[in-house]
């Protein structure tokens, strides 16, 4: 199988929620300019609607994720009309 190396480092939403080590959720990344959809798999449970991160990709359209908050949310996020 060959690893999409694109996706890793990039955040996304679960769609499904994913149910740890009893099998995957799916979610919606944002890579290559767009959004694309993989199963997700992760070591805890995380529920739908979830921030993720993806940490590695399995091949054939799925990826391992942990759950995510971005950095730039905690000091208000970006905003264009800033300085």
């Amino acid at each position: 199988m060959d690893q999409d190396e694109a996706v890793i480092g990039c955040p996304g939403v679960l769609l499904v929620a994913t149910r740890g080590t009893a099998g995957p959720g799916e979610v919606v990344v944002s890579v290559r300019g767009g959004t694309e959809a993989f199963l997700a798999w992760s070591e805890e449970p995380l529920p739908k609607g979830a921030t993720v991160l993806v940490i590695g990709s399995r091949g054939t359209r799925q990826v391992d994720v942990i759950e995510w908050a971005d950095p730039l949310d905690a000091l208000g996020g970006f905003s264009a009309d800033a300085g």
